[in-house]
């Protein structure tokens, strides 16, 4: 048969249709991205190969720790900022629906499993990865465990119990990191969702394989132990020990449908009830269909399903340190650092053999003159036998010292590691704190990190957290339904950007809390969003507690308005009551006002009485005596006017009662 006949007919099968694919994008990664990674894994290890000689004469075989040290503080600052704050995911039900109760059972349900799991031992390998090698890759992995608790019942009718143990079967959800050079991915493709498919490849023990044949997840077939292969290996000297592994590919994507419809047909009866290809959420008439194709050893088929998921999701997760445009593979620091760590590599071996030429000088001897038989050899306490003056015999080349600029070199070139990185400084970030010790100082060191890491972090929580967390749920849920009881499948999942974000924002709310009084509206929200924003162990609870405080009462909000009633009938009362008054002492100045009035009019009668009297008094009756009469009459006049002018004078300095 020739080789494109067979290549022919491999394609007419679901496995060889899959190991087609992979081959080819296999052959990409190894043109593109192999020798690079290799690389970078070599230099963040520490390890010397021949391809970091720099010059035939160099002897040295260091490698400077910058990058390592790069590596492991930008790992270091994303775990912080994004596990640091306690709380590093979040559950929020969908708008629309009316009862936030499932949701909140999710959330907690949720962070007890992945304690258990141990999930954010996963994701700190991730990080590692990406940071290493641009792009951090995991696998969501289902798995079959017996959790057993302790349980106790009575006996002997009650007198007595009986310690037992409780076991039951249930589905775990676990994070399974993916080495770079073991992930397969359509090479046209920026994501894992746009993607044909991707698959895992790699080396898994015999007894795993056969574990899972038992269980019925793999057809029982007969599958011999793979050959060693350097490019899938974790590490290359494990392919120096014979093993029973087995070579497995698992591709999640895309398949012809006729061809998995065919390697249905292939399989028992028992497995064909249990399969269904006409499921609601697939097109009968696409050409596609989502599937889960599981090949061993590159050619033995031993699992061919329609994606079982409910939401038809791929088990895949994955994110860039750094995106580089149209292109799935990101830029991690091992990237960005590579040339200033090869130039420092090289300027510190360069120093090293010269200090060695330095410290152990070259010897040059006159042999004519040294016994037959002598051994040039220079050791400490060497005695050294010459036929004559050994200072005209042996003469020691002297080089000179090593130059202190060096020094300077090697410092500017790991600077120039840190810059093309942006990792911390942990001698500057200590000297920092210890200059300035408050709180704002070790924000102010830390904020141009955090800004230069704010990219990463957006992508590790937007492309890898996120959706890890709600296709976590899905599965509880759809495997899970006793312990994930949850009817409502729409949730929006958020996660922390930093803790130390998260505490420059309390250190503002803070601030700004002080400049307000506790009787404003504003001061109970305040109190709440820096309560929300503290790593507390009963922050719930606590926020529990001021929002019913803050939330009136029913009973006491109608007893506050009675009372409001009540005062304001009373202040009507007292209103009325000092009109009454007021309405009185007016009717009383009025009457004052006449009595005055009438008093005033009065007074000029009197006066003309009084004079009349005075003009007559003595006179004799029918005297004619009219000079007399007119004397007084103009005394009389006299004395009236007096009286008059002092009466008007009383009235004017008499003081007025004053209006109420």
């Amino acid at each position: 048969m020739l080789e494109s006949e067979k290549e022919f007919t491999m394609e007419e099968t679901v496995e060889g249709w899959v190991i087609a694919k992979c081959n080819n994008w296999r052959d990409h990664y190894e043109s593109n991205y192999s020798d690079k990674f290799d690389e970078y894994y070599r230099l963040w290890r520490g390890q010397w190969a021949a391809e970091d000689q720099g010059r035939t004469s160099e002897r040295s075989k260091i490698i400077s720790p910058a990058l390592q040290q790069a590596v492991e503080s930008s790992v270091a600052e994303l775990e912080e900022a994004s596990f640091g704050h306690g709380k590093w995911f979040d559950i929020k039900d969908d708008v629309y629906d009316q009862d936030p109760r499932d949701v909140a059972t999710l959330r907690v349900a949720l962070d007890q499993d992945f304690t258990k799991n141990k999930i954010r031992k996963g994701v700190a390998e991730c990080l590692i990865n990406a940071a290493v090698f641009g792009t951090g890759i995991a696998e969501v992995v289902l798995t079959e465990e017996k959790e057993m608790s302790p349980a106790t019942s009575p006996v002997m009718d009650g007198e007595m119990q009986a310690v037992g143990v409780n076991i039951r079967d249930r589905t775990c959800v676990k994070l399974r990191p993916v080495m770079p050079q073991n992930f397969l991915i359509d090479p046209i493709a920026t994501s894992v969702e746009d993607a044909l498919g991707c698959a895992v490849d790699e080396f898994v023990s015999m007894h795993k394989v056969q574990e899972l044949q038992e269980k019925g997840v793999y057809r029982d077939v007969d599958i011999r132990e793979a050959s060693p292969d350097f490019d899938i290996e974790p590490d290359q000297d494990l392919t120096t020990f014979a093993d029973d592994k087995v070579r497995l590919t698992k591709y999640y994507g895309l398949v012809p449908r006729h061809l998995l419809e065919k390697a249905i047909e292939e399989e028992d009866a028992e497995e064909t009830e249990t399969v269904n290809l006409t499921d609601e959420d697939q097109d009968e008439d696409s050409y596609y269909i989502e599937a889960i194709i599981v090949v061993g050893n590159d050619g033995i088929l031993l699992k061919a399903t329609p994606n079982p998921y409910m939401m038809q999701d791929r088990p895949i997760v994955a994110f860039p340190w750094d995106v580089v445009p149209s292109r799935f593979w990101g830029r991690g620091v091992c990237e960005k650092g590579y040339n200033s760590q090869k130039a420092l590599d090289t300027e510190l071996r360069a120093r090293i053999d010269a200090l060695a030429l330095t410290i152990h000088p070259m010897m040059a001897m006159d042999a004519s003159r040294m016994p037959r038989g002598a051994k040039p050899e220079i050791r400490p306490g060497k005695v050294i036998l010459t036929n004559g003056n050994p200072a005209e015999i042996l003469q020691p080349f002297n080089f000179g010292q090593v130059s202190q600029v060096t020094f300077a070199q090697a410092q500017a070139l790991q600077t120039m590691v840190q810059t093309a990185t942006g990792a911390i400084d942990s001698a500057g970030i200590a000297g920092s704190i210890n200059g300035d010790s408050t709180a704002a100082g070790i924000s102010m060191s830390l904020g141009a990190v955090i800004k230069r890491h704010k990219r990463t972090l957006i992508n590790f929580q937007e492309a890898f957290l996120i959706p890890f967390v709600q296709k976590a749920a899905w599965r509880y849920m759809q495997f899970e339904p006793e312990l994930y009881p949850v009817g409502d499948y729409k949730f929006h999942t958020s996660s922390s950007l930093g803790i130390i974000a998260r505490e420059y924002e309390v250190t503002q709310l803070v601030q700004l809390l002080q400049t307000m009084s506790p009787d404003t509206p504003m001061y109970p929200k305040l109190v709440m969003s820096i309560i929300d924003n503290m790593n507390l162990s009963n922050r719930e609870e606590l926020i529990a507690t001021l929002e019913q405080a803050n939330t009136p009462n029913p009973e006491q909000e109608q007893a506050a308005q009675q009372a409001q009633q009540e005062a304001q009938q009373a202040q009507m009362a007292f209103q009325a009551s000092q009109t009454a008054a007021l309405n009185g002492q007016a009717e009383e100045s009025a009457a004052r006002a006449g009595k005055m009035a009438a008093e005033t009019q009065a007074i000029p009668q009197e006066l003309e009485i009084d004079r009349m009297k005075a003009a007559t008094t003595n006179l004799a009756v029918g005297t004619a005596d009219d000079k007399e009469f007119e004397r007084r009459l103009k005394i009389s006049e006299q004395l009236l006017k007096e009286r008059n002018v002092a009466v008007l004078e009383g009235n004017a300095n008499k003081p007025e009662r004053p209006t109420q």
